[in-house]
């Protein structure tokens, strides 16, 4: 049993070996789901072959994505109910999807210069792109474009009749030196064309900014893998 043992971790040990080699040269491209899911498991589960138990995760959460984008009780739940694994892999992976985040994030810190949507759309992806309800930001940037501050202004919204441009009034002159402001809300449904309401509520906001001399540079609906801005296509 013994010698059964370290046959089966010297297999596993030369495996990880080679699947971080792979890492190194090629990234993650043309890996397939589970393997990628695989690799990041060897992080938290040591001394054991962790493809099965990535497979099986991904077909209790149906895609990788959704995985990804799982609540941490979902996680605890599918991770108590996967043998091999303990809520800890539950918390790593909630933890890489923060983390990723964070990072995403640092193109919007403040003091950074923001030269068009895209240096955002990054950060809003990953923070809002994937989530079931609407949720409203707001970046206050200076004379020069670079951030005062970036603010959640509603969470959980379920419609975009109420953008409360007030609220966003409010927060330019709260974040001082605020000359312009870009507002950022996610499509839970996967297609960023704007809506009726979305226009009419892009509309509030611009004549409440204008009251306090501060412009809306740009209004930017996204999705996980596709943005639209109202700026680029003639909006504002």
């Amino acid at each position: 049993m013994e010698k059964d043992t370290k046959i089966n971790y010297d297999y596993v040990k030369g495996h990880r070996k080679r699947v971080k080699e792979k890492f190194l040269k090629t990234g993650f491209d043309n890996w397939q789901d589970y393997e990628i899911l695989e690799f990041a498991l060897f992080f938290v589960i040591p001394r054991k072959d962790t493809k099965q138990t990535a497979k099986e995760l991904l077909k209790k959460f149906g895609s990788f994505k959704e995985l990804v984008n799982a609540d941490y009780n979902d996680l605890v739940k599918a991770c108590k109910e996967t043998e091999g694994i303990s809520i800890n892999t539950a918390f790593f992976f909630y933890f890489l999807k923060a983390f990723s985040t964070k990072y995403s994030e640092l193109k919007v810190k403040p003091k950074e210069k923001v030269s068009s949507p895209q240096d955002v759309v990054e950060f809003l992806k990953n923070e809002i792109g994937l989530c079931s309800e609407e949720n409203l930001y707001a970046v206050f940037l200076d004379a020069s474009n670079k951030v005062l501050k970036f603010k959640r202004i509603t969470k959980g919204t379920t419609s975009r009749s109420a953008v409360y441009p007030e609220e966003i009034a409010k927060e330019s002159l709260n974040a001082g030196k605020t000359r312009s402001v870009i507002i950022a809300h996610n499509h839970p449904g996967g297609v960023c064309k704007p809506s009726q309401n979305d226009i009419i509520a892009t509309e509030a906001v611009q004549k409440a900014l204008k009251t306090i001399a501060v412009v809306l540079l740009d209004h930017i609906i996204v999705t996980d893998t596709d943005y639209y801005s109202f700026k680029d296509n003639g909006l504002i």
